[in-house]
């Protein structure tokens, strides 16, 4: 027993990994303490201020004991195997410690349903369990907000950013965090590459803030779909979402942003610096924006004949709808599964797709895809000349080999999970069409699913230990599958 203890010890750096996730925790204690200008202006509660001292306090001195007992070991390099602990416990510590507000304030009084709503946020999926978001105080609903703000980028990216603070190397964290099939990058540290990545995120966030400001939401409305919209996490501050607010030019604005959040940041940054040659010859965003309007398009008519309804207005749903399941936020300004068969299993189809990688949409993403179908094109052609090394290209390069059985293997497991998933959830007694939706929806990061779990439903009705099952795959989804189950493997405890 001592052996295995100690074979298993030598494996990873423990001391550098509880430093990493106490700095992430000090993170997420500051964070909170953003939340009480917001109690002391809105609420009528006098004690929630103190309860966001109180959650940031314990969250902060948690973070500090873990970064003070290894201060020694900061410098320590991290490897492959520490990077995904990184990651995962993490993610995992985040969590916990976000929902204290919840638990503290009495808010969502049960652990399970707590831990639920708030990994719903960081790993920005939207799916909640809340029947009356209104009736919880602003407080703690900017929190909510900030949950997914936070998550959509990457807590982990975020400590990137600032690792020459904690004299550590960051590239085994950013390939943990996020894996894909691309390496695209906008400068060659991936320290540089973190900080812009977030100058962009702020950016587009504040400006979004700015534009529905002006076109009539108050501040704290404004802010909080701003910060929902740009992680493409879609929790709202009302009940019925962005339909509460009935209002054309503030869900065009929203689309945008969407769009925007679903799009590489690499090719933003390309945009800011008038690159756009690089946008134009780029194939996954020809495919992202080409598919997206055709479908619009095609819905559209669909919509408007089916359901007798004026083409600007069905273009109006749809074109939202569609943006949103397919960018994976999840807002919702009308319940597409009102819509007739057709149009709901279509939009069961987009929970899969995702947007385009290096955006903070989930999913399986468009890039992985495109190479799918073109791989799978090539297939007949490799048929007829065996001999011939046809590769598939993407971006005018080929792609390699080691990359398509990478995407392989993800699309296997993307698919053994969801079957799994979803028997679970029917032998716990949800109906097949909830139980294959809400798991489509967690491990893609959509937020709502169809039947029971559907736009106007919440989650709440899910058995407790199908939240947790649901939580899990939220976070599988959020850091594409392979980072989570690698730790369940026994390659990942043993020494090759």
């Amino acid at each position: 027993m001592k052996n295995s203890s100690n074979k298993i010890k030598g494996l990873f750096n423990s001391s550098v990994i509880t430093y990493v996730v106490g700095t992430l925790l000090l993170l997420n204690g500051i964070l909170m303490l953003l939340c009480i200008p917001f109690s002391v202006i809105y609420d009528l509660d006098e004690n929630l201020p103190f309860v966001f001292i109180l959650c940031s306090g314990i969250t902060l001195s948690t973070g500090f004991f873990m970064r003070i007992f290894t201060k020694k070991d900061k410098y320590s390099e991290i490897k492959k195997r520490d990077g995904y602990l990184i990651v995962v416990l993490g993610w995992l510590f985040m969590t916990f410690f976000g929902s204290l507000p919840y638990l503290i304030s009495g808010s969502i009084p049960t652990i399970t349903n707590a831990f639920f709503e708030t990994m719903s946020g960081f790993t920005t999926t939207g799916s909640t369990i809340l029947n009356d978001i209104e009736a919880l105080p602003k407080s703690i609903l900017f929190w909510r907000s900030m949950t997914q703000w936070i998550g959509g980028m990457g807590i982990i990216v975020l400590t990137i950013a600032i690792l020459p603070l904690l004299g550590i190397g960051g590239m085994e964290l950013f390939i943990a965090e996020a894996p894909g099939p691309t390496k695209d990058k906008i400068h060659p540290r991936i320290k540089e590459t973190a900080k812009r990545l977030w100058i962009i995120y702020f950016g587009l966030t504040s400006l979004e803030t700015i534009i529905l400001m002006i076109l009539g939401l108050d501040f704290f409305d404004a802010i909080n779909h701003s910060l929902t919209t740009t992680s493409t996490g879609g929790f709202s501050t009302k009940q019925a979402s962005i339909a509460a607010f009935q209002n054309p030019w503030i869900e065009a604005v929203i689309v945008i942003f969407m769009f925007l959040a679903g799009t590489n940041f690499t090719l933003i940054y390309f945009a800011i610096k008038f690159k756009f040659r690089k946008i134009i010859n780029n194939d996954e965003f020809k495919w992202y924006l080409t598919s997206l309007i055709s479908v619009i398009i095609i819905l559209t008519l669909v919509h408007s004949f089916f359901n007798n309804i004026t083409l600007l207005n069905s273009f109006r749903a749809i074109s939202f709808q569609v943006v949103s399941i397919i960018t994976t936020t999840g807002y919702s300004t009308a319940d597409y599964t009102t819509w007739g068969y057709f149009l709901t299993f279509i939009f069961f189809l987009f929970l899969f797709s995702g947007a385009s990688a290096g955006s903070t949409s989930g999913g399986i993403k468009i890039v992985r895809i495109i190479i799918l179908i073109k791989n799978s094109l090539l297939e007949f052609k490799r048929r007829l000349h065996p001999k011939a090394v046809i590769p598939v290209i993407l971006n005018g390069s080929a792609i390699s080999n080691h990359i398509i059985y990478n995407l392989l293997a993800f699309i296997f497991l993307y698919l053994f999970i969801f079957t799994l998933g979803s028997i679970i959830l029917s032998g716990l007694g949800l109906d097949f069409l909830s139980a294959i939706s809400a798991v489509a929806s967690a491990v893609g990061n959509v937020g709502p699913g169809i039947a029971s779990v559907g736009p106007s439903y919440s989650f709440d009705h899910v058995p407790d230990f199908g939240k947790w099952v649901l939580s899990l795959l939220m976070l599988m989804g959020r850091l594409e599958l392979f980072t989570v189950c690698l730790i369940f493997t026994p390659y990942f405890w043993k020494r090759i």
